[in-house]
């Protein structure tokens, strides 16, 4: 995924099962950011950064979407715990995930595997990416977020 290039269109459900598509969202600005795994420590903190700027991104007009490959349930269990104010997308079937790039080979305890990248795009209102963060390290991602968006909307 690069900057200046349409973000790929997509029909997955949320944490309801209602199907969602990047047409949903056009006209505003939208957060996608991809975490591994519900409920785990570091996804659980970048949800709740997220969540805790959600007020912040939606005066800038975005709305913020997280997708992972866990499934609905699983979404609306992590959403309903945490209270999370946004939209979860479940990408059990990889397609998103591997159009973005962000499906890939991981290596932990000299175990390869593949799994989610945790990265971040940013979508302008036509939905085309404008900023991206591979390989996201959590504390103060959000905050940088929020601050790239609100200098791309100042122009």
């Amino acid at each position: 995924m690069q900057r200046g290039t349409p973000f790929p269109d997509f029909r997955l459900p949320d944490q309801s099962g209602e199907e969602r598509t990047l047409a949903d969202y056009t006209g505003a600005w939208l957060v996608v950011y991809f975490y591994p795994r519900d409920n785990t420590s570091g996804c659980t903190t970048e949800a709740l950064s997220f969540a805790a700027l959600q007020e912040d991104f939606a005066a800038c007009g975005a709305a913020v979407v997280g997708i992972s490959a866990d499934s609905v349930t699983s979404h609306e269990k992590f959403a309903a715990k945490h209270c999370l104010p946004f939209t979860l997308l479940s990408d059990e079937a990889h397609v998103l995930l591997e159009a973005c790039g962000v499906w890939q080979k991981k290596k932990m305890a000299g175990r390869e595997y593949m799994g989610i990248v945790r990265s971040t795009a940013l979508l302008d209102p036509q939905g085309v990416v404008r900023a991206f963060w591979p390989k996201v390290k959590v504390p103060g991602h959000a905050d940088e977020v929020l601050a790239t968006l609100t200098a791309l909307r100042k122009g």
